[in-house]
């Protein structure tokens, strides 16, 4: 047998005739078993059994008033279904039909009164054994749990470590202080939260934001950073980024990269239609999409540009709620004017 079992375990005696519990006392103590609890009183069996957290319990069948069904059934919702936690029945009842009831209550396992010392010994080693096993794979499956969720925050933390990276070495192309893409996207994030979408979609939409014009990697510097007004050929150039950053970001299939991919591609469409790359109309548009163009054209307005000053606050205000139904989602104008008066 496995030495030390009996000493490290805790057991519950539950039996109506003191003089079972005195000779199962013993016995245990024999056996080196140093936490013993017991009771004549089944009554009481719920409140020992919370306070003590036994191992195993030594459940007399037969008692007056509140017998070992009524026991077990009293136990069943205090044992977590993921545990095991072995209830041996100690009875002169050997009908096949209260085994049964008992089996289905959740005994573990059954010993006839007058029970051997040693048959009593070996089931016992072999309840506990088992619950220490059970113990073991819990311990480990939780190690094995905590380690997934660790890792799978750090591969997390790299996505998202990743794409702020990617959107600052794309800003730095266009924007000097590399702060356009995190207005964009803290501005984003505030509008969807104004659209009640949710702390998941929010944080989703505050993330892949500041991705929008990723594409402009791709933008020669002549055009992307010419200080005068662009030519129609310039800008039919420029307009590609949309298609550009859709066509790196849509390549991976994280939720965020995808999400990244599909405001890229939308944040220059209009809700009239009169957009680009693919001239969108209304609810065509993905909402990210509609969130992140009204708050890409907040920032561009409100910030000098090599072509432009910077509006005052309220003029860009109100040219964008001017434009509602037009270039923007009413809707959206709406949540960005809750938005706009914080920013007053």
């Amino acid at each position: 047998m496995q030495p030390g079992i009996f000493q490290k375990a805790r057991f519950l005696i539950v039996d109506d005739e003191p003089q079972n519990i005195s000779v199962l006392t013993q016995m245990l103590q024999q056996w080196e078993a140093n936490n013993v609890i017991s009771t004549t009183d089944p009554y009481d069996t719920v409140a020992m059994f919370q306070a003590f957290a036994p191992d195993v319990v030594l459940l007399d069948l037969m008692m007056p008033g509140l017998d070992g069904f009524a026991v077990m059934e009293q136990l069943h919702p205090l044992i977590a279904p993921d545990d095991f936690l072995p209830i041996l029945v100690l009875t002169a009842d050997t009908s096949d039909q209260s085994k049964r009831r008992a089996l289905a209550l959740g005994a573990a396992d059954f010993l006839t009164k007058p029970f051997d010392a040693i048959e009593l010994s070996l089931r016992l080693h072999n309840l506990l054994s088992r619950r220490l096993l059970h113990r073991r794979l819990q311990d480990q499956n939780y190690s094995l749990d905590q380690q997934v969720q660790e890792r799978t925050r750090q591969l997390a933390q790299a996505e998202i470590d990743t794409v702020e990276c990617l959107a600052m070495a794309a800003e730095y192309r266009d924007d000097d202080t590399g702060q356009h893409a995190q207005r964009v996207g803290h501005t984003a994030a505030q509008i969807a939260d104004a659209l009640e979408l949710g702390e998941a979609q929010t944080t989703l939409i505050w993330r892949a934001a500041p991705l929008h014009d990723v594409g402009k990697i791709g933008i020669p510097d002549h055009i992307l950073r010419k200080p005068g007004k662009l030519t129609p050929e310039e800008f039919d150039v420029i307009k590609t980024h949309s298609s550009i950053g859709a066509a790196i970001l849509v390549r991976h299939r994280t939720t965020l990269l995808q999400l990244a991919a599909d405001i890229a591609l939308t944040h220059h469409e209009r809700w009239d239609g009169q957009g680009y790359p693919q001239g969108l109309v209304g609810a065509e548009i993905p909402i990210a999409g509609r969130i992140v163009t009204v708050a890409d054209v907040f920032d561009a307005l409100t910030h000098e540009r090599p072509y432009k000053k910077a509006w005052p606050l309220e003029q860009a205000i109100a040219e964008i709620q001017q434009q509602g139904g037009k270039q923007f989602d009413p809707a959206v104008i709406a949540a960005f004017s809750t938005v706009a008066q914080s920013k007053g």
